[in-house]
């Protein structure tokens, strides 16, 4: 399986300017190649084979346009690549439902990262202090920079490094991305999976997560952030567009939403981190996020919550200990009752299930979790009792957390609450 992390760069003010150098070429590279390629004609081959025949007109451009000579050769082919992946990730989208255009050219803001693939590049941990090391990226604006990194973790053992992203954040901060590729560790068998060793989940709009284990995770609390973002914007529009006071006003709204994503980003890999490193298995539901955006009511909290970012997380975090990762269907796990399956109608201030049919009470939120743990164990092929996600759910109390204590990843509070109401 393949990782990306990211690590800060700390450039000079010259290699600040290089970089920057370098960037705008291969925006302007990628320009020409979409232009390129819009005249060529469908019917002349695939969509690979038209890429890759304006991407071999490359030397040509070179003998022109010397100044390409002064950009690492892999640099350009990676940009005139990147009009097929664009491509692809349209059509990706457009099966989803999404109404999606056509590629356009990009300005300056829009353009933002090149990428190294294979050679031009070298990571030097054994230089600088703790925590640092070198980042060597050849052919920038024709020199080889030395380029400060911070490693704020250890990357996962690899044999080589595939490619490296150089990008530059709204907030004008560099990182470099690694794309590593690792083995994918091997998942236990589904009869060797004992029930009470997997969990089921519940996404919320009051609060984040509610587990089948009875844990309650609450949204993080952004208010001050969102606050401070509201002002910034406001003094935003209030400078001349484009103007130096406008930039400096611009960072700061960047840097708002640079912290406000860091933070949301952050709690999302701590708590799929402990789920995937606590269970065998975790079930989920499979949330039609965009009928539900596009549906009325709440629709700003649905957005912010960023259901699908998580399930992409916690699948990246399940696959990466070997766990197993199973999304079941979403429909009625809140109308059912998890002992008897009976469908009961619930408007949603109604925050409590009661089961008119066997009598079972449960908060709303946990009786749909035991839903979605029993249909993952079914899906993924567990032996279980259909008793079990009940008895599970009589036997502790449900344990509300706050955002704020999880604290670290595979956060201790998690595991020390339930420990607690046991």
């Amino acid at each position: 399986m393949e990782y990306s992390p990211r690590f800060r760069l700390f450039p000079s003010t010259t290699q600040r300017e290089s970089l920057e150098w370098t960037r705008n070429i291969v925006r302007q590279v990628y320009n020409n190649a979409l232009h390129e390629f819009n005249k060529i004609p469908q019917d002349e081959g695939t969509l690979r084979q038209r890429v890759w025949q304006v991407r071999d007109k490359l030397p040509q451009h070179k003998q022109q346009w010397t100044e390409l000579k002064q950009v690492y050769s892999t640099v350009l082919q990676k940009a005139v690549e990147r009009i097929r992946t664009n491509i692809n990730n349209l059509g990706k989208l457009k099966a989803k439902g999404y109404s999606v255009g056509s590629l356009n050219w990009k300005k300056p803001r829009e353009f933002r990262s090149f990428t190294y693939r294979q050679s031009g590049f070298e990571l030097d941990k054994k230089s600088g202090p703790r925590d640092r090391a070198i980042l060597r990226l050849k052919k920038v604006r024709g020199e080889t920079l030395d380029v400060p990194i911070r490693l704020h973790r250890d990357l996962p053992e690899h044999d080589s490094i595939k490619e490296i992203t150089v990008k530059k954040e709204p907030t004008g901060a560099w990182y470099a991305s690694f794309c590593i590729s690792t083995e994918e560790p091997e998942k236990p068998e589904p009869e060797d999976i004992d029930a009470v060793d997997t969990v089921g989940l519940d996404f919320g709009v009051l609060n984040f997560i509610h587990d089948s284990v009875g844990r309650s995770l609450s949204r993080l609390d952004l208010a001050d952030e969102r606050e401070r973002l509201e002002r910034e914007q406001r003094s935003l529009s209030r400078k001349q567009y484009e103007s130096n006071n406008w930039e400096k006003q611009r960072r700061r709204v960047a840097e708002v939403h640079a912290r406000m994503s860091n933070k949301k980003r952050d709690y999302k890999h701590k708590l799929a981190h402990f789920y995937a490193t606590e269970y065998d298995a975790v079930f989920v539901e499979n949330l039609n996020v965009k009928s539900m955006l596009e549906s009325d009511g709440n629709a700003r909290n649905k957005a912010e919550v960023g259901w699908s970012d998580f399930r992409r997380i916690l699948e990246h975090h399940c696959d990466k200990h070997g766990t197993h990762y199973v999304e079941v269907p979403a429909q009625g796990t809140t109308k059912e009752c998890a002992r008897c399956g009976v469908e009961t109608e619930k408007p949603l201030w109604v925050r409590e299930h009661s089961c008119p049919s066997c009598g079972f009470e449960l908060d709303r939120d946990w009786n749909a979790a035991l839903n979605v743990k029993s249909r993952g164990l079914s899906k993924l092929g567990v032996v279980h009792s259909e008793a079990t996600p009940v008895e599970t759910a009589t036997a502790v109390d449900s344990v509300s957390v706050s955002a704020s204590l999880v604290v670290e990843a595979g956060s201790l509070c998690l595991k020390e609450r339930a420990q607690a109401s046991e």
